[in-house]
């Protein structure tokens, strides 16, 4: 019994060290960095229909639309603000159970019109399905953006 007792504990601990590494992440030429080949990410940039998620459209200013945003991530639970940037946030959302991250990106471009489309990417650092978890985070983020 005890050999069982031990084996549970360190398999919650190795498990609760499962946060991975920090990918390489943020903006180059206007571009978030592409999802991998695996189906624990989403973006608004990605060109096969696995991936890719709508973007986040907002009539205003750049920096409105940044401002919902952040009101939005900071009350989201386990979430940490990592980066904000003039027109990029980066968060990182932590799973309750086993403490696995999923780094969320949102980018904002200029734009001239008044019409900002926020893209999104939000992916898992480690294993290989998310059983949809990163699509139904940038979707209730929508959904709350869109209810203010």
């Amino acid at each position: 019994m005890s050999n069982k007792i031990l084996v549970i504990v360190f398999s919650f601990m190795f498990l609760a060290g499962c946060a991975g590494t920090v990918p390489k992440l943020g903006v180059i030429d206007e571009q978030l960095m592409p999802c991998p080949e695996t189906p624990n990410c989403v973006s608004s940039q990605a060109t096969d229909k696995e991936h890719f998620i709508e973007p986040i459209a907002f009539t205003g200013t750049r920096e409105d639309a940044q401002e919902r945003l952040l009101q939005i991530l900071k009350g989201s639970e386990r979430s940490k603000i990592s980066v904000v940037q003039e027109n990029y946030i980066r968060v990182e959302f932590t799973s309750a159970l086993f403490r696995f991250v999923d780094d969320v990106e949102f980018y904002l471009p200029r734009s001239e019109s008044g019409k900002i489309i926020i893209h999104a990417r939000s992916a898992s650092r480690i294993g290989y399905s998310d059983l949809g978890a990163n699509r139904s985070r940038i979707e209730k983020i929508r959904t709350k953006f869109n209810a203010h």
